[in-house]
């Protein structure tokens, strides 16, 4: 068996008779356009149509990339984890592919002597899922089998060598999972895991100094760096490969890239060879097209690491220079934004109140204009105002507002969620903490489903 390391959490695990690509995000423009590769990707899409199956892990864009799989054939089976709700599932089908549901911890046979065993990131407990996602808030029907969580792992095996896939799987909510392969299998060859953050946080925070983006810039690593190690300690792998969450900024957003939580792979290499016994366990990193063969550990190639002045000057001319899809829609006026938020506020109401949320926090809304929206996160409504308060709680929020417009039209526009994490969303805060449902509502602040008057009665003047 031997695993090729392609992009970001894009593996191909193959033995001599059946092959798997998991997570095939291979075309730069991942959440809105602002994801891109980095060095630039020689395969093309179609240069995998020959594998047997495809794993997604979750529908996040840099794990399934609908501009990937439409260069595919449909032909392949897609495998994904049977999630509580079918996002995932509709998705894969809609671009005409065959989704293949897996229960969480069910082997599966998929040809000669190759089985993949798919498994729900939060071990499907709703007391861990709850504390991290809020998921026990809003579905009833947790503690039954089947993730009300995004993400899911894998184990691909044939009966002689073992792969592990955490994905994006993250510790501590993962470690019942863990602890189940490493019961039902032992041994485990290879380890791909996270190791870097795929998150907004600290780049799009607008009200931190440059010395603060890079202290948190550097705390966050190390913290990424350190709950990886509790895979490693679990597992106990021949070899681990840190990977996912690798992506480089383009268009406007480039100028983040200094902060991103994404440090260079060379960098994350000297700090597991200083923390994990190499004798015992040892590191694999892979420049893309390259493989380490499972039976002897022999690597295709040995690992080059990349030139940092190289990546900056292709960041500078290549993807800086880069535009958005929304950045050629025209720009809305304070009234047709303005026209979406009573429907939109009305959604995020019903979401909050489902999860039983409530904080003092008032979430500001850029428009247009210098006009900003006011939101009420405890059912106290929304006003519109040029002066944000900012001497109480809030969380204000800096948009394009053709991105705007966009958000409000709905998730078959756009995801706040994907917007967030795409660096697209400045962020201010004060106190400075994550309030998880808070963002869990927000993620409802849209129209889909309602037919928008574009110039509502008692909309408020752009005076």
């Amino acid at each position: 068996m031997q695993a090729t390391y392609l992009s970001s959490a894009a593996v191909l695990i193959e033995d001599d008779r059946t092959s798997i690509l998991c997570d095939p995000w291979l075309l730069d423009g991942a959440y809105y356009g602002s994801w891109a590769h980095y060095p630039p990707l020689e395969p093309d899409p179609e240069d995998f149509n020959d594998v047997d199956y495809i794993y997604i892990s979750h529908i996040h864009p840099d794990h399934f990339h609908p501009d990937t799989l439409r260069r595919m054939d449909t032909d392949i089976p897609v495998l994904i984890h049977d999630y509580r709700w079918d996002y995932l599932r509709d998705a894969v089908e809609e671009l005409g592919f065959e989704a293949i549901e897996l229960p969480h911890n069910e082997r599966t046979h998929l040809g000669g002597g190759l089985h993949i065993n798919v498994l729900a990131a939060d071990g499907c407990d709703p007391e861990l899922c709850g504390n991290f996602f809020g998921c026990s808030w809003y579905d009833t029907k947790a503690d039954e089998t089947g993730s009300t969580q995004v993400d899911s792992m894998a184990v691909i095996d044939n009966g002689e060598h073992t792969v592990v896939n955490t994905n994006d799987c993250p510790y501590p909510i993962a470690e019942a999972s863990c602890r189940q392969i490493v019961d039902q299998y032992g041994d485990v060859d290879l380890l791909c895991h996270q190791y870097s953050a795929a998150q907004f946080y600290p780049q799009a925070m607008t009200n931190y100094t440059h010395e603060e983006l890079i202290s948190e810039r550097d705390r966050v690593i190390r913290e990424k760096h350190e709950l990886a190690l509790n895979f490693l300690e679990t597992f106990e792998p021949s070899y681990y490969m840190p990977f996912a969450g690798e992506y480089v900024l383009a268009g406007d957003l480039a100028d983040r890239n200094e902060y991103t939580a994404n440090p260079p792979r060379e960098q994350a290499r000297e700090f597991f060879v200083e923390h994990v016994d190499p004798d015992e366990h040892e590191c694999v990193f892979l420049n893309s097209g390259e493989h380490i063969d499972l039976a002897d550990g022999e690597r295709s190639s040995p690992f080059e690491p990349i030139d940092q002045a190289a990546k900056q000057e292709y960041i500078d001319t290549v993807l800086a220079e880069r535009s958005f899809d929304y950045e050629a829609d025209p720009t809305p006026s304070l009234h047709e934004l303005q026209a979406y938020v009573p429907h939109a506020y009305e959604k995020l109401e019903a979401k909050r109140e489902r999860i039983g949320y409530a904080t003092d926090t008032t979430v500001y809304v850029s428009l247009v204009d210098d006009v900003y929206l006011a939101l009420s996160m405890n059912g106290e409504g929304f006003e519109y105002t040029r002066d944000p308060d900012l001497s109480v709680d809030y969380v204000k929020l800096e948009a394009d507002p053709r991105l705007l417009r966009r958000l409000f039209e709905g998730p078959h526009e756009a995801y706040w969620a994907d917007a967030k994490i795409g660096s697209h969303l400045g962020v201010s805060k004060e106190p400075d903490i994550y309030e998880r449902g808070l963002y869990n509502s927000l993620s409802a602040f849209h129209t889909h489903g309602v037919d928008v008057d574009p110039d509502p009665v008692g909309a408020v003047s752009d005076d």
